[in-house]
């Protein structure tokens, strides 16, 4: 079985023992999180979440992205802007799926 959910503004699809990485949540490695905004369970759809349903999860780390370059130009303005920026993450492990 299969759910979608919602978290930091992005929809993610998981099953359980998924291991996936989601904007960075409050918590340490071992702690439970658990995932209410529950759009989509296995053929159960919501509109727009389904009341009751919820995903749980255990976090496995917090870490930082990968650098992604922000650059910035205009022609013939002489203009170049050079920024680096690194999003907190957090890795999460899927548990359990309740509808």
């Amino acid at each position: 079985m299969f759910a979608v959910i919602k978290t930091g503004g992005k929809q993610y699809r998981v099953s359980k023992d998924d291991v996936l990485a989601v904007e960075k949540l409050i918590g340490d490695a071992g702690a439970s999180v658990v995932f209410d905004h529950v759009i989509m369970v296995g053929d159960k759809v919501g509109k727009p979440k389904i009341d009751g349903a919820k995903v749980t999860g255990t976090v496995v780390r917090q870490f930082r992205d990968d650098t992604k370059l922000v650059f910035k130009k205009r022609r013939r303005k002489h203009y170049r802007r050079r920024n680096g920026h690194r999003q907190h993450l957090t890795l999460v492990k899927i548990t359990e799926i309740a509808a």
